[in-house]
């Protein structure tokens, strides 16, 4: 699944930090299921059971950060990165020492992360109102901070196109608080969805969603998903049509209800759509039943629920096959092989 043009990427510059974070050292009171299948991955419709592996169980790969976001896959280098943003630090856990050790801190309070067609590491830095790119030397350059003379809010989740423009959206969720940045006031008009073109260019693509979070593309490019994270009474996801550059025909995608929290979302082969759930802290819904990874089919359909003992924030394909799904939830990094793979080249 690796992209044929993409270069080993984010070797140069970038120190690691002594202190190793395992999952033996946080375990808490979660313990694996001894059990096949594992009951935690639970199908809600026979469509779903082609996706799981009947003795693949769910797995906690380290724990003790401060509110785990934004995973992405490096390949090349088998290993995950994960935004800690609290700690203002980037976290990389790796795939063949099974340790977590810090990557990067402080990290701009990233968020979500992505890699672009050379396989350079693109972020979203919520806490420095920006967005940037690490260059396969390390140093990094910044391509959005600003819209039409005025900050941007606090960029939250992104994704890549095949034509390599980075999209991006851009509520205000980081600048509310100084737990994950600094606090400051709201200068752009609008919750954005923007575009980085290849040359560099930075277009506002939508401006009527309240609170834009995650954002994926379908199979084949031409559909994106983008989740409408605070929105009345329920959120939301919508589908759009990728038209030379543009978003075109808005239609409604998925409904969460009030009891459900959507974050960040990833889509598979298959065009089924994996959604970052959890209860919504008291705004409809606290049941803990609830939190972990909903599946919808290409129809929207709910069809499988993996359930984590904590609110999943955003997740990732990845794996020496493409086929383990990595869970960013609370204060954690979950794990579960399945047969599918991401829509997107890792």
């Amino acid at each position: 699944m690796t992209h044929p043009t993409r270069r080993t990427a984010l070797t140069g510059g970038l120190s690691l930090a002594a202190t190793l974070m395992t999952s033996r050292a946080f375990a808490g009171d979660w313990s694996p299921s001894l059990r096949y299948p594992d009951p935690a991955v639970e199908i809600l419709d026979p469509e779903f059971s082609k996706c799981r592996i009947f003795n693949s169980s769910v797995e906690r790969l380290a724990t003790g950060f401060g509110w785990m976001e934004g995973p992405v896959w490096v390949a090349d280098g088998r290993y995950l990165l994960v935004s800690d943003i609290p700690n203002n630090r980037l976290i990389r856990w790796d795939e063949v020492t099974g340790q977590a050790s810090t990557f990067r801190q402080p990290s701009g309070w990233s968020n979500g992360n992505a890699r672009d067609l050379e396989g350079r590491l693109i972020t979203c830095e919520g806490g420095m109102r920006r967005v940037t790119r690490t260059e396969h030397d390390g140093t990094i350059t910044v391509l959005a901070g600003s819209y039409e003379g005025k900050k941007l809010n606090s960029p939250n989740d992104l994704a890549v196109s095949a034509d390599g423009s980075v999209w991006f959206t851009d509520p205000p969720f980081q600048i509310s608080n100084y737990y994950e940045g600094e606090k400051a006031e709201q200068e752009q008009p609008h919750h954005g969805v923007y575009r980085i073109a290849p040359d560099g260019s930075l277009s506002l693509a939508l401006s009527d969603l309240q609170g834009p979070n995650g954002i994926t593309f379908a199979p084949g490019g031409t559909v994106v998903y983008i989740v409408e994270g605070r929105a009345k009474p329920d959120r939301l996801v919508w589908a759009y049509d990728l038209q030379d550059g543009t978003l075109a025909n808005k239609r409604l995608h998925i409904t969460a209800l009030t009891a459900g929290a959507l974050d960040g979302i990833a889509c598979d082969e298959d065009g089924n759509l994996w959604c970052g759930w959890g209860s919504t802290g008291g705004e409809g819904g606290n049941s803990e039943a609830q939190d972990g990874v909903m599946v919808f089919n290409p129809s929207g359909k709910p069809i499988g629920h993996i359930h984590l003992p904590e609110r999943c924030a955003n997740l990732c394909f990845g794996g020496t096959y493409g086929n383990r799904l990595f869970m960013a939830s609370s204060h954690s990094i979950y794990a579960v092989y399945v047969n599918t793979r991401s829509a997107q080249p890792l």
